[in-house]
């Protein structure tokens, strides 16, 4: 039996990661809206409780899980502790006596709690004493309704504001000058979400590739493995290879093979090149992590898949899918920049071919849209290995990036 939840990350004002919600699936046939809110709910507490690991599905950050009524009065957010999870009160649920029972209690007992797509009622003000988030639906709510909302949490300042389902710029600049605290949605992945727009690899990493470069003869498949879990690494590492400097533009397809286009020479020579630049600045880590997950959920989908030789081509196209992000670059430009084949390019600009099967059913799955997900599944004839390849992705990327977090 095989438990199976997807994650979306929450931001802050500064565009930190602060917690995931968790997103309920029933196995591969199954979508949610067609679960039972309380099972749903019972089988993701038990599920990450028990058999995955609530810490591996989040990486220590806090879960924002949503309980029904009947949840709440059977007390399963104490079956997890208060610091690991954000106790979201779903919509559906009426405010009235037992349900300001139950909050109050669980207030008492330390718990962070939040209201889920919230639509303002009077009878809600009994409640903010003890609520620590709302959440506010901007697909739904217009303007004026936010104005009423905010208006009337004048006198509880203590009161974060979440704005969740924000898919485009506009909406995010919104959120941010009214005054929201906290963000979740899509927009994290586009260009105007990035704080700097240039990043630098990680010391460990170039650490790792100066010692590993030292010896007579290289290990070019540890310099590899180096290069694939740092995306400005692998970024720079492409940009170096069409550079001036060599009068032949080659394809590439996997970071390997652009490691043996440049040579031992000219790989040290680029790496004393960065370590000599190097300088401390802010990472947008969600963003890293996000980019190192999509290339190991791709690549690990090319190998049950069967269909690449060499399944790094699969990686690389992961890895390069959030570049104008971290760039604040339009994808289009950057790809003029990379000497990429045309079967990635074709994937990243256009949404063609195989590769960008396997990178809408990793959007997918970071979107929690299970019926696309479902028939992008079925269409590749994976089976029940997506969700494997899934958990197997998170962990993998937990590993490197408690490598990044450990160096700072």
């Amino acid at each position: 039996m095989y438990f199976y939840a997807a994650r979306q990350p929450i931001l802050n004002r500064n565009k930190e990661l602060i917690g995931y919600e968790l997103l309920f699936r029933d196995g591969v046939d199954n979508v949610f809206p067609n679960i039972d809110g309380d099972e749903a709910t019972t089988r993701l507490i038990e599920g990450s409780q028990f058999n995955f690991g609530l810490e591996d599905l989040t990486d220590n950050k806090p879960a924002y899980i949503n309980f029904t009524l009947e949840t709440l009065l059977k007390g399963y957010p104490t079956i997890l502790g208060k610091d690991a999870i954000v106790v979201e009160i779903l919509e559906t649920i009426q405010p009235g006596k037992r349900l300001l029972a139950i909050v109050k209690d669980l207030k008492g007992k330390g718990y962070t709690l939040a209201l889920d797509d919230y639509t303002h009622q009077p009878v809600w003000r009994h409640f903010y004493p003890f609520i620590d988030i709302i959440k506010i639906d901007f697909l739904t709510l217009d303007t004026n309704n936010i104005h009423d909302i905010i208006a009337d949490l004048k006198q509880y300042p203590h009161i974060k504001l979440l704005a969740e389902k924000v898919e485009t710029h506009e909406m995010y600049n919104l959120a941010l000058k009214l005054g929201f605290d906290y963000f979740q949605g899509f927009f994290f992945s586009k260009p105007e979400m990035v704080q700097s727009k240039a990043l630098p690899p990680s010391e460990m990493a170039l650490a790792e590739l100066l010692y590993e470069t030292s010896s007579v003869e290289i290990n070019l498949q540890k310099i590899t493995d180096v290069f694939e879990r740092d995306v400005n690494l692998s970024y720079k590492l492409l940009r170096y290879s069409n550079s001036a400097a060599f009068a032949k533009r080659a394809e590439v397809n996997t970071i390997k093979q652009a490691l043996i286009i440049l040579g031992a020479n000219e790989i040290k020579k680029l790496l004393s090149l960065l370590f000599a630049a190097q300088i401390s600045a802010n990472k947008p880590v969600e963003l890293l992590r996000l980019s190192l997950t999509r290339a190991r959920f791709a690549e690990l989908l090319a190998i049950s898949h069967g269909q690449f030789k060499d399944t790094g081509m699969a990686f690389l196209t992961g890895m390069m899918s959030l570049m104008d992000a971290i760039l604040d670059q339009s994808m289009e430009s950057v790809m003029s920049k990379l000497p990429l084949s045309d079967e990635i390019k074709a994937a990243l600009l256009k949404n063609e071919g195989l590769l960008a099967k396997y990178l809408n059913l990793v959007k997918y799955y970071e979107q929690a849209n299970w019926p696309a997900a479902n028939e992008m599944t079925k269409e590749l004839n994976l089976g029940g290995k997506v969700p494997d390849a899934y958990h197997e992705a998170l962990g993998w990327v937990s590993e490197q990036m408690q490598l990044i977090v450990n160096e700072k």
